[in-house]
């Protein structure tokens, strides 16, 4: 990636509904030639796509929880399983899988406290290979789906 490239990105994580003729004029290229450019970076994955960042509150989810998850081991098959499990749950919008203690950090959302207990009882403590699970209630986003520093 040169710096072109990364103007490119940079302008597309400002504001990923820029025409590629907008693109193309605030990094000072031809639009045929920031569009084979632009092609190349989704083809070898610095863009992975495009989405709607979406109001979790405007849509009736105004609750949200960290929840820490401790798994039972950290052998291949528990863990696999227990990721393409949490990976179906719609109300899960952000996994990770941590080194030491705990094993993983998901971010949940739900339309209140009652959504969420549901969740987590009916869900959460369900997923494959859990041990113990721990959550703490979000009480305001300060930063959030911040872009790659480029």
């Amino acid at each position: 990636m040169d710096a072109i490239d990364r103007k490119i990105v940079a302008q597309l994580q400002a504001n990923g509904r820029l025409t590629m003729s907008d693109v193309a004029a605030r990094v000072r290229l031809s639009v045929s030639s920031c569009h084979r450019r632009l092609r190349t970076l989704e083809r070898e994955g610095v863009i992975l796509g495009y989405r709607a960042q979406v109001d979790p509150s405007a849509v009736g989810l105004e609750f949200e929880a960290l929840v820490f998850v401790t798994m039972q081991t950290a052998q291949r098959g528990p863990v696999a399983a227990f990721e393409t499990a949490v990976a179906d749950l719609p109300n899960v919008i952000s996994a990770q899988r941590l080194f030491g203690d705990p094993d993983y950090l998901l971010r949940v959302v739900a339309r209140d406290l009652t959504a969420f207990q549901e969740i987590y009882d009916g869900h959460l403590a369900a997923l494959p290979g859990v041990e113990k699970l721990r959550s703490t209630l979000v009480m305001k986003s300060v930063v959030d789906d911040r872009g790659v520093p480029l």
